[in-house]
């Protein structure tokens, strides 16, 4: 990293960064009314100039009638997003909130299963079987997602609790098959019992029925960098946190990386354009165009906007469930009968409430004490687990992978042999989905892990290495 090329940069801008240490502190030498703002980046991961102006306008970001930003904070996968806000930002505010701090993509999110009773052998002899049948449910649509209205209109307003309610009452489609009982208990392992407080009245009128519908998103991974992928635990460094939550050695495991799919995109995007419109007139826009809602002009919206966003990541706990089910299946099918308890599923694309204040993730996990935090590897290197220490100064937050080091057009222009792909086992719709994702697209994720563990934001759980990677 040359510092001094890219200080000399940024001072154009009217951005000042120094070093403390392994973290980065930013300053805008207009405002010196900025809060502190600080990103988390150890020496060998690089500093991007447009992430760190996207870090400066949201942390710049305030409203005419009220409302302010109390801290932000970056965590190490931090790298530019395509909605004007960088990915692994975090930001806590009082009094407003920011609808491009969370961005389109709500309740994206981890969720990680262990197999009891699988051992490597058997996975590695039947994994074509496998593959076979994954590939039906995820490639060819042999889903059997249908829902009732009140099923469907009780997932929206409750999350998994409202659904799990309403299929209990009357199972259609895939809750014919699946265990209710056991999606009950994993309940105590989805963050906040997988349960908002939303309301079906923020969904697009095409995706609500109150009559029964198939929907044609739930059970899917998406684009991107979600994916399914199946591991194993290599290695444990905490024994008694691991016992804690259920992860054995040598276990074979399932993750799943995916949200609230288009339901998050609409939701998303019309807010982000609500905030536009209601800013004052005749007042500038603000850096960025990141714009905010004031409590103090309109509480209304405020609760609005929040209670779509909830509906929104209501439905991104729905289909992380779903899609662990659809998996579920699989395995049973080829290996048998098996538990396949939930270690734990969490967000990193949501705002959520803090005592006073409002803490905005966008690529960040929660990581209060003693919780759980997943963090993807790419599909060629480690995966942890985690366990969250509430550090204040990363305002209780750690990173949610290991964050892209390059585009996925530069992906595209490298030489193959660069690429990184040697040895990885990807099945994914189309070959370029592999090229874009492969593991030279991202950062080292050993070091994005050792630094937060260097500095006390988490300890390490597990380590699990990647034995088989889905990409849709």
């Amino acid at each position: 990293m040359d510092l001094r090329r890219l200080q000399k940069a940024l001072a154009k801008d009217g951005l000042r960064v120094e070093r403390d240490g392994s973290f980065w502190r930013l300053h805008l030498t207009s405002r010196p009314d900025i809060p502190p703002t600080e990103v988390l980046l150890p020496d060998d991961l690089p500093l991007e100039a447009k992430a760190l102006r996207q870090l400066a306008n949201l942390a710049s970001a305030s409203h005419p009638s009220g409302g302010r930003i109390v801290r932000v904070f970056a965590s190490p996968d931090f790298h530019p997003g395509d909605s004007g806000v960088a990915i692994g930002s975090v930001v806590e505010t009082e009094g407003m909130v920011i609808p491009l701090a969370v961005g389109d993509d709500i309740n994206c999110g981890m969720r990680l299963h262990t197999i009891e009773n699988l051992a490597l052998d058997e996975f590695i002899a039947k994994k074509p079987a496998l593959i076979d049948g994954l590939k039906k449910v995820f490639f060819s649509g042999s889903r059997d997602i249908v829902l009732s209205g009140e099923a469907t209109r009780e997932m929206f307003g409750g999350g998994l609790r409202g659904l799990l309610r309403s299929q209990n009452r009357s199972p259609t489609g895939i809750f014919k098959k699946v265990d209710l009982d056991r999606l009950q208990v994993d309940l105590n392992s989805v963050y906040e019992y997988g349960s908002f407080h939303g309301d079906p009245r923020w969904v697009p009128a095409d995706r609500y029925s109150a009559s029964s519908i198939r929907d044609p998103e739930l059970g899917t991974i998406g684009g991107g960098n979600h994916f399914l992928e199946f591991l194993q635990v290599d290695a444990i460094e905490d024994g008694a946190l691991a016992w804690a939550y259920g992860v054995k050695k040598r276990q074979i495991a399932f993750m799943i990386h995916s949200g609230s799919r288009m339901i998050g995109k609409a939701v998303g995007k019309r807010w982000a354009e609500k905030a536009r419109e209601e800013w004052p007139p005749g007042v500038p826009y603000p850096v960025g165009n990141v714009f905010s809602l004031s409590e103090a002009r309109s509480p209304l919206l405020v609760d609005n906007y929040l209670e779509a966003e909830a509906t929104a990541a209501n439905y991104g706990f729905a289909n992380r469930m779903i899609l662990s089910e659809l998996v579920k299946l699989q395995v049973e099918d080829v290996f048998g009968s098996r538990l396949m308890p939930l270690v734990y599923d969490s967000p990193h694309n949501v705002t959520l409430q803090e005592g006073t204040s409002w803490v905005a993730r966008k690529g960040a996990c929660p990581a209060y004490l003693n919780q759980p935090v997943v963090v993807p590897g790419s599909m060629g290197a480690a995966s942890y687990l985690l366990a969250g220490k509430g550090k204040v100064r990363s305002l209780r937050s750690a990173s949610h992978g290991a964050g892209r080091a390059k585009s996925r057009l530069d992906m595209h222009r490298m030489d193959e042999s660069l690429l990184g792909l040697s040895g990885v086992e990807c099945v994914a719709i189309r070959e370029d989905r592999k090229i874009e994702e492969a593991p030279a697209g991202y950062k080292d994720v050993a070091s994005v892990v050792q630094s937060q563990v260097d500095q006390g934001i988490v300890d390490v759980v597990a380590k699990l290495r990647p034995l088989l990677t889905f990409k849709c």
